[in-house]
């Protein structure tokens, strides 16, 4: 069978997180983004394992030690977003296969040499197996794959001089369609949001929620400064053969001065359920409404983001899925 990439929604084994540290960007909120991520953390654990990798045991509350499906693994990191640095599982000729991509920051833009050396630690700790790496710089939260060998992603990113300079952009299409085993790559020429480090990552933008159903974000305010940027996204997403679910952009929220990247794409696909980044924001019950409606099967449970993305992240930023080995 050839090598095909599984959409989020298929069956999974765990899902991996990265503990906030008080001695690292987090120090302005430690206490409410250590708050937030036990709730995340309560909610997997009731339907999956997760894996929690942390610097210092001190930092970690005791409530954690107490859930039964969760395993600790002390593991030092520069960054919370583990999307982007975790390791990229495929399926080639039916086996479980994970790709550890070069990891640069975001184009160079903060330390990431520990966040380098996770993944084989990973291995290392028997968590991992079959580790793969690949001479290419290529972040977590800028793919998504529809399951059937098709996927998504944005120019602003992959593209971008900041990650892999030496290649041409027909190099970094080939370099990604083989890799990934593709039939299609769509490559979105518009979207970004205010207050996204990382160049336009498609995870904030628009995912598959099926083989043949994209879910995007809409701003339906004229007024906003997203509106004309995201009406010519969704003008680009008309054009593809897929069916299309608009969810809203929230209301504009601040953290110290600076628009924050609030988007209800951000959502993590776990085992029977989905859940989705909410924001205190009018739109958040339309949204999970919206889901529910999509997936009658599954739990769509809201958690409160909104600190969050004062690192201008969110909870599939926060998360990496890995799937059954079969």
């Amino acid at each position: 069978m050839p090598i095909r990439v599984p959409g989020e929604w298929e069956k999974q084994e765990y899902i991996i997180l990265v503990y906030p540290d008080i001695n690292s960007d987090w120090k302005h909120s430690i206490e409410e983004i250590k708050h937030s991520y036990k709730k995340l953390i309560k909610i997997i654990q009731k339907y999956q394992k997760c894996i929690i990798l942390y610097k210092n045991k001190e930092d970690l509350s005791s409530s954690l030690s107490s859930l039964t499906n969760v395993q600790l693994v002390k593991i030092e990191t520069n960054d919370t977003w583990i999307r982007d640095f975790g390791g990229i599982c495929i399926y080639d000729d039916i086996k479980l296969k994970i790709l550890n991509f070069k990891f640069n920051a975001w184009g160079d833009k903060f330390e990431y040499a520990l966040d380098n050396k996770v993944n084989h630690k990973l291995k290392n700790l028997e968590i991992y197996d079959n580790l793969e790496d690949v001479n290419f710089v290529l972040e977590g939260g800028s793919i998504d794959s529809n399951g059937n060998n098709v996927m998504l992603t944005t120019a602003k990113c992959i593209f971008n001089k900041n990650r892999n300079p030496s290649f041409s952009k027909k190099e970094i299409i080939k370099n990604i369609k083989q890799l990934f085993g593709l039939e299609e790559l769509i490559i979105l020429e518009h979207g970004k949001l205010i207050g996204d480090d990382t160049d336009a990552h498609i995870d904030t933008l628009a995912r598959f929620i099926d083989k043949n159903t994209i879910a995007y974000v809409k701003c339906y305010d004229k007024n906003d400064p997203h509106f004309e940027e995201l009406k010519q996204m969704e003008n680009e997403l008309i054009q593809s053969k897929y069916n299309l679910l608009p969810l809203p952009l929230p209301s504009s929220i601040y953290f110290e001065k600076d628009r924050l990247p609030a988007t209800y794409l951000n959502f993590v696909f776990i085992n029977d359920a989905l859940i989705v980044p909410t924001y205190k924001d009018k739109n958040d019950k339309i949204v999970l409404k919206i889901l529910q409606n999509f997936f009658p099967n599954r739990d769509v449970i809201g958690v409160d983001a909104s600190i969050f993305i004062r690192e201008h992240g969110s909870l599939h930023c926060a998360t990496m899925n890995y799937f059954l080995s079969t």
